[in-house]
């Protein structure tokens, strides 16, 4: 019943409030004048903006070799491909196994363990969560937020601080739990060596993989590194809708851009957690209507981005895979099996 309700009752409800959200968005639109925005699109921008999400990769790719590179140093352009390539995985298996698929990819080409690489993973996307979190609390502290009924900033000042303590505590329990793990404390060493042998697992070798890849960078220009590249990818996720509101002749503030990519992410994040597809879309969208921008327009902008990313990230991504000689089926297996022994 459980497995029954994950799979399909859950997607299912998902996709019928997705389409609910849609008509109440965009029930009124006017087709015709959507089609002639889309005929009058500027190439340029669109360009721009498909080099925009690209860029925004690449600096994920440079933030987690800045991360990895104690373990190893391996290059950026093979970490970003790892990085794509868990996306187009999670497209074919959607089962959110990215990371396992991304950290798998690049210990099997890099003779590294599967546990070190997922655990610089993890410090990269809870370092993401917490300048996520602060620039959320600058809009909100200081941004012009859209007046529509309800305490709209309240509401991202709490959850920018939610972000915030859980990010930021996750990873001082992830270091917290490296440094019990290397300091071989009894009973946590007992606890944990008993749940990974319950599924068949080295319960001793996992923790020293894993507490090889609980690690923060020595060199202080690669901490500097680090926290740059992932305020620089936020920073070019905000022009994503500088370039498609330009390619369709919409121009808006800098508050205005900042407050698009904070309460879009804030809606995926929520949409991920409730099953609902593509809540970027009904995030964005919500947010282009309280900033006044006209329904055909902003569901070009919205289409632009969505269409875009998933073209360039997904099948970049599809073909890394491919060009790797990685079997999507073993890829699925061998994923769910780190998966279920994580």
């Amino acid at each position: 019943m459980r497995t029954f309700l994950k799979r399909w009752v859950l997607p299912v409800f998902g996709a019928a409030l997705a389409l609910y959200l849609v008509f109440a968005l965009y029930g009124s639109l006017d087709f015709a004048l959507f089609l002639q925005g889309l005929r009058g699109a500027n190439p340029f921008w669109i360009a721009v903006l498909a080099a925009a999400i690209l860029l925004e990769q690449l600096m994920s790719g440079w933030k987690w070799r800045q991360i990895l590179f104690e373990v190893k140093p391996v290059g950026t352009l093979r970490l970003t491909g790892a990085l794509l390539a868990g996306y187009g995985a999670n497209v074919l298996v959607p089962l959110g196994i990215s990371p396992l698929v991304r950290a798998w990819l690049i210990a099997r080409l890099d003779q590294l363990s599967m546990a070190t690489v997922l655990a610089t993973t993890i410090i990269a996307r809870f370092l993401d969560g917490v300048v996520f979190a602060l620039f959320a609390g600058v809009v909100a502290a200081a941004g012009q937020i859209p007046q529509i009924e309800g305490e709209l900033r309240l509401g991202l000042s709490l959850a920018g601080l939610l972000n915030l303590v859980l990010f930021g505590g996750l990873l001082w329990l992830l270091f917290r739990f490296r440094a019990s793990l290397l300091s071989e404390t009894p009973l946590l060493c007992r606890l944990f060596d008993g749940a990974v042998a319950r599924m068949g697992a080295d319960g001793a070798g996992l923790r020293a993989a894993l507490g090889a890849g609980i690690i923060w960078p020595r060199a202080r220009a690669r901490r500097v590194a680090a926290i740059a590249a992932a305020i620089i990818g936020k920073l070019v996720a905000t022009t994503h809708f500088l370039w498609a509101g330009l390619a369709v002749g919409v121009v808006l503030s800098a508050w205005d851009y900042l407050f698009l990519m904070v309460f879009a992410g804030f809606a995926m994040v929520l949409g991920r957690f409730v099953r609902i597809p593509a809540s970027f879309v009904f995030g964005a969208g919500f947010a282009l209507k309280a900033l006044g921008v006209p329904d055909e327009t902003a569901l070009l902008m919205i289409l632009f981005n969505y269409v875009l990313t998933i073209l360039l990230v997904v099948g970049i991504g599809l073909t890394v895979l491919w060009q790797s000689g990685i079997d999507i089926r073993r890829a699925r297996a061998e994923a769910e099996a780190a998966k279920g022994g994580a």
